[in-house]
């Protein structure tokens, strides 16, 4: 019962801002973020390149190599969200692709965990089959990056 309680709650946050931890060196996220930047009408969503220059000083609390590893949010509150958990927040909070939810679920989310920690790790690869390009040198982002501190 605790687990579908907490699955609600998640789903619900939908009004909070969430800062998105980027990876801009793989052509699959940044094409995610590109598709959340359009579709952020609300301005609840900030978008932030973990491989910026200042990235370390302006967010000292967040690991760059850990941040490369997992996707990373982070709810205007401090409070810290992870992997799956932060695609899903970041597509109900711009009101597109509801059903992602269902990652979210008991039952389901264990799974979804484990085939999003493989995609993680193996993205590069993934981006070249997919995309024909493994990395990007400066993947282009139009004014995605919050201009708050």
């Amino acid at each position: 019962m605790r687990r579908t309680e907490e699955w609600w709650r998640f789903m619900s946050e939908v009004s909070r801002k969430l800062t998105l931890f980027f990876d801009s060196t793989c052509p699959l996220c940044v094409a995610e973020m590109q598709s959340l930047q359009a579709l952020n009408s609300s301005n609840l969503l900030i978008f932030e390149d973990i491989f910026s220059d200042n990235f370390c000083d302006r967010f000292p609390n967040i690991s760059q190599n850990e941040a490369s590893k997992i996707f990373h949010g982070r709810y205007e509150n401090g409070d810290m969200i992870f992997g799956l958990d932060v695609s899903v927040q970041a597509w109900n909070i711009v009101g597109r692709h509801r059903w992602l939810g269902i990652l979210r679920a008991p039952g389901i989310r264990i799974i979804a965990d484990i085939a999003y920690r493989f995609f993680a790790r193996y993205r590069s690869i993934i981006s070249l089959l997919l995309t024909g390009k493994r990395k990007c040198e400066s993947c282009e982002i139009k004014k995605i990056v919050a201009d708050d501190p």
